[in-house]
């Protein structure tokens, strides 16, 4: 009985166990089905996500820039590819170990070598190094090799920005380099394209017009085995590229320009008298932008910074000089447009004029005699100019002014850096200095001298305006669709000035006088004051005695009608006067600037002309010589902008 007994609770005992055992096998069974389905169901978007991102890589590339192009469709801001070498930190093993491969594998020195552990240091650690900007193709060659060595360096294919031209447009497109935190913060199409080492443009054209630049990112996939080495490209997105754009500017004439002032601080702008296209814009001197490409050295960057003749400063723009002689025929403009003066008004001129106490200097010593406006523009007689701006005054010379350009940016917002000039007048000194004009500020204004500030630009603008007939235009610097050509405003403004009939352009008649009557409105009272003031002008250039005589061309094909000046850098005391030194025996920059105003062809105007050379002394010996190499040179490029001009209107 105790037998049975004992061997019935041995047979339970062993079911029991067989029973536990064969639950425990279901249980892991079913554990491991479940865990399964998690992997192959549940959790397989996760793992085939971690999966390739370790067998994947996704890199965002560079946006490609957009281009500028000159008037003729040459590129002057093009792009071209360059091999960088970026270092993504959070992929690094060892930091250290990667560096010195990398130092044997690119032949670094010392000096390269400890420069990216420096930036290594001072960046975020979640931002990506980038150890070159430019590989030679060599180089990147040998990383690709070797990056099965090299966890964590990523080699990448991108574009820099190149100027062809170096130093001749310096100054209009300005230059890129690597975008800073600030421009990432305050501009959303960078910062929503930024890439590790995107340029952005820092000054010029370049950074007035970046959101068109810019562009959009690409995207590159590539497989890479267990040592992260490139063994597959599954696809490649391009981006867009940015907009290219057309600049109204033509090379051969802007570098000549620049040619023309090599070792001088000065500038040069030429501009159409009708539609306002800016012909050169040039600064000097300049300085090379590609330097600043892939970050300027520090020697270069002291050279250009320290340059005494200040070649960071576009002079066309934000150079602030008086006017002198230059202001002469706005000076005449304004007397004859308010009735102050007739072509037949004369002053005795003998040598200076005394007023209140005050003694007022004609530049030549002994003066010009009887003089009447045309004498004295073509002498340039400061005692006639005097004369006429104490009867006029100096508030209705300053509202002709502001007419024809002084006193406010030529092109808008299109240069962050472009200045207003300054046009004085009573209000204005009672405003700023809290005293009252006095009679011999108006004097010394109506030769151009005091507190009145031009820029070239705003010079050139005057000019054009008075050679076109005093009508008023619209300067511009990039090629714009739909624009009229010049004949077609000329038209316009012809029939305006002889007062159209009603017949005239029927269907298009309400365009016509929106047109005219408000865009090109016009700028005098009477067109015999502007025809007696381009007269004067012509004389000044043409006829004996003449500033500029000497520069004249007489050939009717270049001849041109223009205007010197001298503005005078300090007040010239008594004694040195009577020392009538010569510029070469006056310290630099206690020298005169010398100034040029010109347009022509005279009989049938279509270009204007400014010249300032700093510290060049007279504008007849040093700043008019220019404008007649520049003459010859613009009108034989004249038929040549005619036809590019003429095949525009055609494609619209």
């Amino acid at each position: 009985m105790l037998g049975e007994d004992f061997g019935v609770k041995k047979i339970h005992t062993i079911n029991r166990r067989m029973f536990i055992i064969g639950a425990a096998k279901f249980i892991v069974f079913a554990g491991i089905i479940a865990r399964l389905f998690s992997l192959q169901i549940t959790d397989n978007k996760k793992y085939s996500t971690l999966s390739d991102k370790n067998r994947l890589r996704e890199w965002k590339l560079p946006p490609v820039r957009g281009e500028f192009l000159d008037y003729f469709d040459n590129v002057i801001a093009g792009n071209f590819k360059v091999y960088q070498l970026h270092v993504i930190p959070e992929d690094v093993e060892d930091f250290k170990y990667l560096m010195l491969r990398l130092k044997e594998i690119l032949s670094l020195n010392n000096n390269e070598f400890e420069k990216i552990i420096k930036q290594k240091n001072q960046q975020k650690p979640w931002e990506t190094l980038i150890v070159s900007n430019n590989l030679t193709w060599e180089q990147f060659s040998k990383i690709n090799y070797y990056l099965y060595d090299l966890v964590g360096a990523k080699p990448v294919m991108s574009v820099s920005r190149n100027y062809p031209f170096n130093e001749s447009y310096t100054h209009v497109l300005g230059y890129v380099s690597e975008a800073s935190e600030k421009d990432i913060l305050n501009n959303e199409n960078v910062k929503d394209n930024h890439v590790p080492g995107l340029k952005v443009g820092k000054t010029g054209l370049e950074k007035s017009f970046e959101d068109q630049l810019l562009g959009t990112n690409g995207t590159q996939r590539y497989e890479v085995n267990a040592y992260g080495k490139r063994i597959n490209q599954l696809d490649h997105i391009e981006g867009f590229k940015g907009e290219t754009i057309k600049l109204t500017l033509d090379t051969e004439i802007q570098k000549q320009c620049g040619e023309l002032l090599k070792g001088v601080a000065g500038s040069i702008n030429i501009m159409d008298i009708y539609t306002g296209d800016i012909i050169a814009m040039q600064s000097s001197p300049s300085f090379d932008p590609n330097l600043f490409l892939f970050g300027i050295n520090q020697d270069d960057w002291q050279l250009i910074r320290n340059n005494p003749l200040k070649p960071l400063v576009n002079k066309s723009l934000s150079g602030l000089y008086s006017p002198g002689s230059t202001f002469k025929p706005m000076v005449a403009l304004s007397a004859l447009e308010n009735r102050i003066i007739t072509k037949d008004f004369k002053v005795n001129c003998t040598g200076k004029i005394e007023m209140y106490g005050q003694t007022y200097h004609c530049w030549k010593e002994k003066g010009h005699g009887v003089v009447s406006l045309k004498e004295a523009m073509k002498q340039s007689c400061d005692t006639y100019f005097y004369e006429i701006a104490r009867k006029l005054g100096v508030d209705r010379l300053r509202e002709t002014s502001v007419k024809f350009g002084l006193g406010d940016k030529v092109l808008n917002e299109t240069f962050s850096n472009e200045k207003k000039g300054l046009v004085p007048n009573t209000q204005w000194k009672k405003n700023t200095l809290g005293k009252g004009w006095v009679l011999g500020e108006t004097l010394i204004t109506g030769i151009g001298q005091g507190y009145i500030q031009t820029t070239p630009l705003q010079l050139c603008l005057m000019t054009a305006q008075l050679a076109n007939g005093g009508f008023k235009i619209y300067p511009k610097i990039t090629v714009e669709k739909n624009n009229q050509t010049a004949e077609e405003i000329k038209l316009l403004i012809n029939q305006n000035s002889n007062n159209i009939n009603d017949n005239f352009l029927k269907e298009g008649k309400d365009f016509f006088n929106s047109l005219v009557k408000n865009k090109h409105k016009k700028l005098f009272s009477n067109s015999e004051n502007i025809k007696l003031v381009r007269e004067a002008m012509f004389a000044s250039t043409n006829e004996i005695r003449g500033t500029s005589y000497s520069s004249r061309i007489e050939d009717p094909k270049y001849q041109f009608a223009g205007k010197t000046g001298t503005s005078q850098v300090r007040r010239i005391t008594k004694a040195a006067r009577e020392l009538d030194l010569n510029t070469s025996e006056i310290p630099y920059n206690e020298r005169d600037h010398a100034l040029y105003i010109a347009f022509g062809p005279y009989k049938n105007p279509r270009y204007a002309l400014s010249v300032v050379i700093e510290h060049g002394g007279s504008g007849s010996s040093t700043a008019a010589p220019i404008a007649k190499e520049l003459f010859k040179l613009i009108i034989d490029r004249h038929d040549l902008r005619e036809q590019v001009q003429k095949q525009e209107a055609l494609n619209t």
